[in-house]
């Protein structure tokens, strides 16, 4: 379960992004009901979630 959740307008681009700066990711990009989402660990083991509406 994420301990925060951030916005943006483009979830798809800051995965790829982020990724590429070596952040590892525990859920690729989603599409749920409430938007688009993706899940990576901040490397002291919280949950990070990127979220597009």
């Amino acid at each position: 379960m994420p301990v925060i959740i951030f916005g943006t307008n483009d979830v798809e681009g800051e995965f790829e992004r982020l990724k590429d700066q070596g952040v590892i990711f525990k859920q690729a990009p989603t599409k749920t009901e409430w938007g688009t989402q993706a899940i990576f660990d901040d490397t002291c083991g919280n949950f990070i979630q990127i979220h597009q509406p």
